[in-house]
């Protein structure tokens, strides 16, 4: 672990007496050691990968050099600061778009020689040639996926929407977002995808997408001599958050083609804060998206893109009728949304049961993580080809526009072993890509096209398959797989109730989708719009919208969404929007964990340096101390960080006495800006020697002289909404009453995990 690794047990002793519940019924004494020490675990698993966390600092850290900066400030500057965020903004949309093109584009053609080699070996009905090219491309593929992952960027595996999800709620670990685990994020996903696994590239745009913004945003690289001067503005956690959701949004309009999906995507699931001005840059990045791809689209027709032809982008005009429903169709439709809530909690429930088994697996080292992509990907291989074989030809219709039965790598309408005149619609749906699977399956044009029977066999498998893969070492995304289990249950229902129904199979294969979606991932809004968009029909929004109600409101009674539970598993410390009942029974006083380290505005060095080396805490109040002040008072908190960067400056003097004004001259607030990816100074790297630990140095110029506190008699319930809405990483406790120590202690977002609050107080009610 690096000497720099936040693990935030900052807080203080408590120096109270009062009784264990007063009378207001509040616990008051603690029911441990009044030295308490927060034991929370400070590592995470980041794709599948275990590593060590720490939080952001989202804080406008105001000290004396931070305020000379934007004192000095002239208009043309700040008019390049709001410039420069619009450029930002369109290089993600650009980059993300491009990067989505190149996914879909590579993967299309990967897959098409896969499928167009099995289809002619086939037609030579060589049969057990056809299955070892598929089987044997399919494990290469794999395997490059697997070692990528493995090996190059543990963190690449998965979809990183929940990764993502974290960095924003303020939660940091090495490699979420680094150039490595975007190169890995995009071949991974290409080739996984390519592979025939049950997955999909559009989880994985999304930590792409994030993964651009920071890349751009984290204000150039002095290991590549690509730091510029205009890029300082965004060398802080805050400036870079705004970035890193723009690219969230943006993964979620290249993937779907959706770029109002992706700003409500952005603001409903991954983002913790959100203002007006960062809706509209999100907005601008995702109209610059769909004018890219809708650009690369149009340059394709012209048949430049080997076999993607206009596939690949998934965009489903699944109808142009409108649709007409009765009040059997709305029964039909409220089942649907019953059942995809049902089997969504239920998905959720196995997901993460095999996450955390495949944990176990993953952490023995790269080799085992590698063999377990390798037998997935053997049992999907021999699913795909082998299922088809149980089941019966179908005769082509009559009257058909398209070809049948079809010969190459897409269509509806597979011959696989069948004669000719004939088909074989299980290998139409599981013998070929996701995206066309999805398209036959929202297909409306001929709704005998596939049995009851493959209906069915195609949902266990898809269910089973997408459940039993998403946890392996390659990036892996769940809509995909959510969506094709989503519409062949959809499909389903419809085929049975089509003698009572006004809406066509293909409408009910969208319902479906809607239905599991919500019944896994518990979105509403954003996942109407998306669906909205991909399948460009306005006018199933009230169905769509009631299906999506009923399954989310289904599924919550059994557990929480596929991602928050993913959070959870992976031990990341995310707050929720919400406080827990049982924190209302406690007060601010009541969690703040110890031992409290504080320095005097000019400190000894050689204390400083102790306190470093002593603990790994990030931040430590700063109290002013008699001969400054008659009493003692606190004057601010300031950040390891920065102590780091003003030890190594070496502006020590013999004597206590302020030097604020020589620093301000000496030092700008770049100097103190967050390097990029944990880049910045380490303890190890001082040259401190023994004569300078005697020495003094004035902390005042660095000191937040404005952080955020509040009394120890708060509601604990009040202080997590306040630490969660403000983006902190400390929030200070005062004392209430006058003739004590400045300052109680410091909670951070540890102190308020349930794990440390139960430990505390095992005793308390959870749900009073």
């Amino acid at each position: 672990m690096e000497a720099n690794v936040d693990i935030e047990c900052e807080g203080g002793k408590i120096e109270r007496n009062e009784s264990a519940i007063d009378e207001r019924g509040m616990i008051r004494q603690p029911l441990l050691s009044k030295n308490r020490i927060n034991t929370s675990s400070q590592i995470a698993i980041v794709g599948s990968n275990v590593c060590p966390i720490e939080s952001l600092d989202y804080e406008i850290i105001e000290n004396d050099l931070f305020k000379q900066d934007w004192r000095s400030r002239k208009k043309v500057q700040i008019l390049q600061y709001v410039t420069l965020k619009w450029t930002l903004a369109l290089l993600i949309g650009l980059s993300t778009g491009l990067v989505g093109f190149f996914n879909n584009l590579a993967v299309e053609n990967i897959a098409g020689f896969k499928f167009l080699l099995t289809s002619q070996l086939m037609l030579q009905q060589k049969f057990y040639q056809a299955f070892l090219a598929f089987a044997g491309i399919n494990l290469v593929l794999a395997t490059c996926a697997g070692v990528l992952c493995a090996y190059i960027a543990p963190a690449a595996a998965g979809s990183g929407i929940p990764e993502v999800k974290a960095y924003l709620n303020g939660i940091d670990a090495h490699s979420i977002l680094a150039p490595s685990t975007l190169f890995v994020k995009i071949f991974g996903s290409i080739l996984g995808v390519a592979a025939g696994f049950v997955v999909g590239k559009e989880g994985p745009m999304v930590h792409t997408g994030a993964c651009i913004a920071n890349l751009l945003g984290q204000g150039g690289s002095r290991k590549y001599h690509l730091t510029w001067k205009w890029l300082r503005y965004f060398k802080n956690d805050r400036d870079r958050r705004d970035l890193i959701t723009c690219g969230a949004a943006a993964g979620v309009a290249a993937a779907f083609r959706a770029p109002v999906g992706g700003v409500l995507f952005a603001l409903e699931e991954v983002a913790s804060w959100w203002r007006s001005a960062l809706l509209w840059r999100t907005f601008f990045t995702t109209a610059v998206v769909a004018v890219v791809l809708k650009s690369l689209i149009e340059f394709c027709r012209s048949g430049k893109c080997g076999l993607f032809g206009e596939g690949g982008l998934i965009m489903f005009d699944i109808n142009s009728s409108i649709p007409d429903y009765n009040m059997v169709d709305l029964l039909a439709v409220t089942l649907i949304g019953v059942v995809g809530g049902i089997l969504g909690s239920l998905y959720n429930y196995l997901v993460d049961k095999v996450l955390r088994t495949y944990s176990l697996f993953n952490e023995k080292g790269p080799p085992f993580r590698v063999i377990l992509v390798v037998i997935i990907s053997l049992l999907t291989s021999c699913c795909a080809y082998g299922i088809p074989w149980f089941t019966k030809c179908v005769p082509c219709p009559i009257d058909l526009e398209v070809e049948c039965p079809t010969v190459g790598r897409s269509g509806s309408y597979k011959f696989f072993q069948c004669p000719s005149g004939h088909y074989n619609d299980l290998a139409s749906l599981i013998l070929n890509t996701n995206d066309d699977a999805i398209r036959s399956l929202l297909s409306s044009t001929n709704g005998d096209e596939f049995r009851i029977t493959t209906l069915l066999v195609f949902f266990i498998s898809m269910y089973s398959l997408g459940i039993i893969t998403y946890g392996i070492a390659i990036p892996s995304g769940l809509f995909i797989p959510v969506i094709l289990a989503g519409a062949s249950y959809g499909r389903l229902i419809g085929s049975l109730l089509v003698s009572f129904s006004n809406l066509n199979v293909g409408l009910f294969a969208l319902l479906g989708s809607a239905s599991f979606l919500g019944g896994t991932m518990r979105m509403t809004v954003s996942l109407c719009v998306i669906l909205l968009e991909l399948t460009n029909n306005l006018l199933m929004l009230p169905l769509m919208m009631l299906v999506l109600l009923i399954s989310k409101s289904v599924a919550d009674n059994f557990n929480k969404g596929v991602y928050d539970q993913i959070v959870k598993m992976k031990g990341l410390p995310f707050l929720e929007p919400h406080a827990e009942p049982y924190l209302k029974q406690l007060v601010a006083g009541d969690v703040v964990s110890g031992p409290l380290i504080s320095f005097s505005g000019v400190e000894k060095v050689g204390n400083i340096i102790h306190s470093l080396r002593l603990t790994s805490h990030n931040g430590f109040p700063v109290i002013d101390e008699p001969p400054f002040l008659e009493a003692p008072e606190l004057c601010g908190v300031v950040l390891r960080s920065h102590l780091i960067v003003l030890l190594k400056g070496k502006m020590f003097t013999k004597d206590r006495r302020l030097t604020g004004t020589e620093m301000l001259q000496r030092y700008h607030a770049s100097d103190f800006a967050k390097a990029g990816l944990g880049k910045g100074p380490k303890l190890e790297d001082l040259d401190i020697k023994p004569e300078d630990m005697d020495m003094y140095i004035d902390l005042h110029p660095i000191t937040n002289t404005s952080p955020y506190t509040v009394v120890e008699t708060m509601s604990l319930a009040k202080a997590v909404v306040a630490f969660r809405e403000l983006g902190l990483r400390h929030l200070c406790v005062v004392p209430k009453t006058p003739g004590r120590p400045p300052i109680v202690g410091i909670l951070t977002r540890h102190d308020f995990m349930p794990k440390h609050i139960l430990g505390l107080y095992p005793g308390i009610d959870q749900h009073k």
